[in-house]
């Protein structure tokens, strides 16, 4: 079975800002630095189960509290 680059490299990129804006957006609440969280986040993306593991780690994460 052929993989055509052409249309996977869309859904990968697409999966990959997914993936890293929403560990910014939960990293906003949870951590002290989630820009680099969501950068990690977006190179875990690369592979989607590690992904799939860390947006988990951050969802089941405790609030940091708010100054």
């Amino acid at each position: 079975m052929d993989v055509n680059a052409i249309i996977l490299g869309p859904f990968v990129i697409l999966f990959v800002l997914v993936i890293g804006w929403l560990s910014y957006y939960l990293a906003r609440r949870k951590t002290n630095t989630p820009v680099i969280a969501g950068i990690v986040g977006a190179l875990l993306a690369f592979i989607p189960p590690l992904a799939l593991i860390y947006l988990a780690v951050l969802v089941f994460k405790k609030d940091i509290a708010k100054p």
